[in-house]
């Protein structure tokens, strides 16, 4: 069975919740061992999933966004992202990331007395990630058991016994130390934060064509402007009308590359109504005019 399999586009609901299946429902594992440079521009936008996963940095150098935190990870390196945790990767150049997901079940089955003793804990917590650094003992051994997990994928035979075997081993280290908090006020609060800031992220990917305000973002989520920035600042490190602006010259850009649409038109089409502006905005995001992009993106096709 061949678990070395890559794919390179992110898709998700209007809810940011990724809508590929992982692995299958009798085996709820699946391996990827994913270059960041076959990503549109190097990154693996905002989605969550229910699988839980552990992502090992073999070259490179990657920028998450997990939660509200942001954080660099260079080659050696690992992490873990919790269950229903908003996330984002991105490489300013080609980065190796071999990653694996599976649901908790995985590590042992819903309802069962181990499932509530040592899974329910974790994911139900307030605990949103986990780095692994070489330096810290438990750590270390923690990223040898990943790569232990990614080397199993190419065993020719038992590689399933051997990946669940290796997946528990992995869980206990996490277990018994990283601080996870169990605290329901905390998490409470942290599930309301991220299911208002998902509203206004679903709100602007739908409507970023049109002329919407800051007041707008809001309101589609039942908040205050302050609380809208607030939301934004603390998990995605930026403003709700610049994470439009970024959407938008995004959109502009696949467009560039995927049509051959007038410059003017894409304009339009991503919610600038002024080309010139437009045009400005992109060369300073992208250091290249949108006819320079498109002709960049034309010519490494070819």
């Amino acid at each position: 069975m061949q678990f070395n399999t890559s794919y390179n586009k992110i898709i998700t609901d209007e809810n940011l919740m990724e809508t590929i299946q992982h692995g299958r429902n009798d085996y709820p594992f699946h391996f990827y061992y994913d270059n960041l440079a076959l990503y549109d521009f190097n990154c693996i936008e905002w989605h969550w999933h229910a699988e839980l996963e552990f992502v090992y940095i073999e070259s490179g150098t990657v920028t998450f966004w997990i939660g509200e935190k942001q954080f660099d990870l260079s080659g050696g390196n690992g992490v873990f992202i919790n269950s229903k945790i908003l996330h984002r990767f991105y490489s300013p150049s080609e980065a190796i990331v071999p990653n694996f997901v599976c649901m908790p079940s995985f590590i042992a089955a819903q309802g069962s007395f181990l499932y509530h003793k040592y899974i329910m804990p974790v994911i139900s917590s307030s605990f949103t990630y986990q780095v692994f650094h070489t330096e810290v003992p438990w750590q270390a051994r923690a990223l040898s058991v990943i790569k232990q997990i990614i080397a199993a994928q190419d065993r020719l035979s038992s590689c399933e016994l051997a990946t669940a075997y290796l997946i528990q081993k992995l869980w206990l280290e996490i277990y018994e130390n990283a601080d996870i908090s169990n605290r329901k006020d905390q998490m409470n609060d942290s599930a309301s934060s991220q299911a208002r800031l998902q509203l206004m992220m679903q709100y602007i990917h739908q409507n970023y064509s049109h002329d919407i305000s800051l007041d707008d973002i809001a309101h589609h989520a039942g908040i205050s402007k302050s609380s809208a920035l607030n939301l934004f600042h603390k998990h995605l490190h930026t403003t709700p009308v610049n994470y439009m602006i970024n959407y938008r010259l995004g959109e502009a850009a696949l467009q560039l590359s995927k049509t051959e649409k007038k410059i003017n038109t894409i304009s339009k089409e991503t919610g600038f109504n002024n080309v010139d502006y437009f045009c400005r905005l992109f060369k300073k995001h992208y250091h290249l005019t949108p006819t320079e992009y498109r002709q960049k993106k034309v010519s490494s096709f070819s």
